[in-house]
């Protein structure tokens, strides 16, 4: 047993368990070399051994560090309830054992008890104030409450207690995030990885942070690196991995189709594995539908102030409810005015926020859905995992997502001719349904703000703008964006986002251009403002550049409405199409460059017209709501004709099959 400890002390605990073995051999009452045995399982995550042996040591044990450690395999190996229950006499026996109570507090911020959490961190301070991982603790119990500023002082004096602690270097990193101050972030992620033992969570938050400094490109190796540490394609975290990856892929230029497919299809096997799929009786349900409006149910989190609330408000008011019925099904309860406007023209609304998959599957399929709509995709607050169930006889996806979501229990992609061009068709797993005009139908918003005046009238220069996330501001649109400055030497560039109110994301930004020979001076910043502020913005630009290959979609239908042109680049894949296909809906299609050479010639060109501009500032309101993009009435016929298709197809098929 002694040299049992030596070994494990050494970190030989294959060794040591061979010596432990002998000794429970010999005496097989020896706790001691029970508890060393199920130490050294641990350390080799042998969960399932451990939790056996140190159980077995800690039946009638009086010793509180025996069932320190029995409680912590327990939590580790899942089973947080009896965990706790361990750590709890642990304390009941040893009172002063501070790792305990951290410990424990460990245990109450997973179940979510975080005011518990709190209250057993400060026990332990108070009996070891110099206890690193009982500040650590206290910062995640801090975390789960919502007080970020307290968890980060914590984070940091647990640092200044175990500068090694690469654990809270990654909650700190986390937290700081989330303050949005991201080299600050970055800079102690790279540190918790650096400390020997990297997580699926620590990848994770790097692809996290460099997504949020908008460099997507870096953020997807990141995810790659986090997935190839997931060793069940099946558990949730595979999914949670997968979902990010897809969503960042999605938007990388450095990502091909292909590539993305087979991520997809990864996501749709994972998928698959955890869900049995609906059995669907085609001539009770087509003879039923006979007699009724198709019951269209659309699953989202985003029916608020996002653009899947904002093309979709006008659309539901027009959706002629003799032919469907609206069922809505949301995945988040955040709600606001645009939620307000949308709920009563729903036939049924019901939330299915925290119900796990195949509840929220089960619930669907009771309500009878014909066609059920999938409106998020790989995005926040998806509800993608209830359509492996197949709880709708016929299931789609549209408006919320760019890319095919690698399911195959979805049938449909949605989008238009230039979304969804023919030889583009194999970058989906689901079918292509064009609807005609643009996937998308815009709702003019409710702030009644006036297209002002040219501004290069009184500025005597033409300014450019771009009011969308700087995660769309890839290295390519830089350098060309610095194209287009350096042909147009009293231009301006107006760039617009929540993210630029940082005094360190404005620095990085300008020097980003000055890398291109672009002074700070001709750059104007700007932070997020309240709705009128923002749409009043758009007169102090003359043209709108959309980013490529993401890019603009609710900005670009904004801008028009404001008076502003936009000038777009023709993509290669769906996402890389949506200002073409907003374009095309409003009658602008010679906005659209072909290649970088175009857009910058293009964008040239428009700043030395100055009357041209001027003639577009007067009438591009009235024409953009004149146009198929803002026709609400036309786009619900069609997409009411789009779900009665996709049924009737259906039920000829399987009738036929």
């Amino acid at each position: 047993s002694n040299l049992g400890n030596v070994l494990r002390a050494q970190g030989r605990h294959a060794d040591a368990i061979v010596h432990y073995r002998r000794a429970i051999e010999l005496n097989p009452a020896l706790r001691v070399a029970c508890h060393g045995f199920g130490l050294s399982l641990w350390a080799l995550g042998e969960l399932s051994e451990a939790v056996s042996v140190l159980g077995a040591a800690a039946a009638g044990s009086d010793d509180a560090s025996l069932h320190n450690n029995y409680a912590g395999v327990l939590r580790d190996a899942g089973d947080l309830d009896a965990a706790a229950a361990h750590y709890a006499r642990a304390i009941a026996l040893d009172a002063s054992l501070a790792v305990a109570h951290a410990n424990l507090s460990g245990v109450r911020r997973r179940q979510a008890r975080y005011a518990d959490a709190l209250v057993h961190a400060q026990d332990a301070l108070r009996i070891a104030p110099d206890l690193a991982d009982a500040h650590n603790q206290a910062g995640n119990a801090h975390h789960g409450l919502g007080d970020l500023v307290a968890a980060q002082a914590c984070y940091r004096t647990a640092l200044e207690l175990n500068p090694a602690d690469s654990g809270a270097c990654h909650n700190l990193s986390v937290v700081l995030l989330k303050r949005e101050r991201h080299a600050e972030a970055l800079a102690y992620c790279r540190r918790a990885l650096a400390g020997g033992r990297p997580t699926v969570s620590m990848y994770v938050n790097l692809g996290d942070i460099l997504r949020a400094q908008g460099n997507v490109d870096a953020a997807v190796p990141a995810y790659r690196d986090a997935l190839a540490l997931v060793r069940d394609d099946a558990s949730d975290v595979a999914a949670e991995v997968l979902g990010r990856l897809l969503f960042a892929a999605a938007a990388s230029a450095t990502v091909s189709p292909a590539d993305y497919l087979n991520d997809a299809r990864r996501y749709g096997r994972h998928l698959a594995a955890r869900s049995t799929r609906y059995t669907h009786d085609v001539r009770a349900r087509a003879a039923d539908a006979l007699h009724r409006p198709l019951q269209v149910g659309f699953v989202s989190g985003d029916l608020r102030q996002h653009p899947v609330g904002i093309f979709l408000e006008s659309v539901f008011a027009h959706l002629d409810r003799t032919r469907v019925a609206p069922y809505v099904y949301t995945t988040s309860d955040e709600a606001d005015a645009i939620t307000a406007r949308l709920k009563p023209h729903a036939a049924v609304w019901r939330s299915i926020a925290g119900c796990d998959p195949r509840a929220a599957a089960r619930t669907i399929h009771d309500d009878g859905i014909d066609v059920l709509v999938d409106l998020a995709g790989h995005t926040q607050a998806s509800g993608l995992a209830a359509f492996g169930w197949k709880p709708a006889p016929v299931q789609a996806s549209w408006l919320g997502f760019f890319a095919s979501t690698g399911c195959d229990a979805i049938d449909y992609f949605i989008g238009d001719a230039r979304t969804l061009p023919a030889d583009e068709a194999h970058h989906f797993v689901e079918q292509p349904w064009h609807l005609p005009d643009s996937y998308l139908c815009f709702t003019p918003p409710s702030d009644d703000v006036a297209v002002g005046p040219l501004p290069m009238a009184a500025n005597g220069h033409v300014t450019f703008g771009c009011f969308g996330k700087l995660v769309k501001l890839g290295d390519d649109v830089v350098r060309v964006w610095s194209r287009v400055l350096d042909a147009l030497p009293g231009a301006r560039l107006l760039l617009k986002a929540r993210e630029l109110e940082q005094a360190a994301v404005r620095d990085a930004t300008a020097a980003r251009f000055a890398r291109h020979g672009i002074d700070a001076s001709r750059l104007l910043f700007d932070g997020a403002s309240p709705r009128a502020e923002y749409f009043a913005a758009y007169n102090r630009i003359d043209v709108a550049l959309s980013p490529f290959p993401y890019p603009g979609g609710t900005t670009t239908a904004e801008a028009l409405w404001m008076g502003v042109p936009v000038l777009g680049m023709k993509g290669g894949r769906f996402v890389t199409h949506i200002c073409e296909s907003l374009l095309h809906a409003a009658g602008m299609p010679d906005w659209i460059a072909g290649d970088e050479d175009d857009y910058v010639a293009k964008a040239v060109a428009a700043a030395q017209d100055g009357a041209r501009l001027a003639v577009l500032r007067a009438t591009l309101r009235e024409r953009t709501l004149a146009s198929p993009l803002c026709d609400a009435a036309r786009f619900a016929r069609n997409l009411e004709d789009a779900f009665v298709g996709m049924w009737t197809r259906y039920t000829e098929t399987a009738q036929t099959a």
